[in-house]
């Protein structure tokens, strides 16, 4: 900090500016421990939040006592912390207002009705993961292990692939052309040996991107044949939500159309 920083602090005449670059950043430093804390499977220490985060423990303590005030974040056993009773009364309320969650889980249940692998919707989270934002298990006596809520490569799996042929960088490469070009992605084994999937392409307001539409299951249901029949059944699936969400599906085979 400048002196001169320091000084207008310290006097109570700090600008706006000051105030407004501060705030920010004690609001990402925040989000940052939120989100370390979202993403363990054992609640961490002080210690295990600063190497996450790369924040100083001061900073954190500083943060986190705000953070319990508000219900967010809560200690267990004096030395560690999870996420507290606020964040589930966010995800209650996100669960009740989101107007997606309207649109794309009767989209799931009938893709299901009709007899396909297990349904669900992906959108782009970080830079190299992708989140499972709904899911709907099918009917089928044994499932592969994804659920709503999880965290994935986005370059591991059909869903991935889709959100990286169509995202905003258009990944290059002939495999990522073909995607764009039919709309359709397959992925055999690539995340989990034992699983497999076929995803393609959701839109809103035009041609933007809103995340991947995939069916997944065991490998051994995922033949020639079986791709065959769930094919045109996912991507009528992707275009009914696209005409709901008011996007513009491309014409298969062409990716180059206006």
């Amino acid at each position: 900090m400048t002196e001169q920083a320091s000084h207008s602090r310290e006097s109570g005449t700090e600008s706006a500016a000051d105030r407004s670059s501060r705030g920010v950043a004690a609001v990402d430093r925040a989000l940052a421990i939120l989100s370390a804390l979202e993403a363990a499977t054992i609640p961490p220490t002080l210690s295990d939040l600063s190497r996450t985060t790369g924040l100083y423990k001061s900073t954190i303590l500083r943060l986190l006592e705000s953070l319990q005030d508000g219900g967010y974040v809560m200690r267990i056993d004096e030395t560690k912390y999870a996420l507290g009773p606020a964040v589930m009364q966010l995800g209650l309320a996100y669960e009740r207002a989101n107007p997606l969650r309207h649109q794309v889980m009767p989209i799931l249940e009938r893709l299901v009705a009709q007899g396909t692998e297990s349904p669900s919707f992906h959108i782009r989270q970080t830079h190299e993961e992708r989140l499972c934002l709904f899911r709907v298990d099918s009917n089928h006596s044994t499932l592969d292990r994804v659920h709503a809520g999880d965290r994935m490569p986005v370059r591991r799996g059909a869903a991935g692939k889709v959100l990286l042929a169509f995202g905003p960088d258009e990944e290059p490469g002939r495999e990522m052309d073909e995607i764009r070009r039919d709309c359709f992605a397959i992925s055999l084994g690539e995340r989990d040996k034992l699983c497999a999937g076929v995803a393609a392409p959701v839109f809103s307001g035009g041609k933007r991107l809103l995340g991947a539409l995939s069916l997944s299951g065991p490998r051994e249901r995922f033949t020639e044949a079986d791709i065959a029949w769930m094919r045109p059944r996912l991507i009528a699936a992707a275009q009914d939500l696209t005409r709901a969400m008011s996007g513009r599906y491309p014409s298969i085979g062409d990716s180059d159309e206006d």
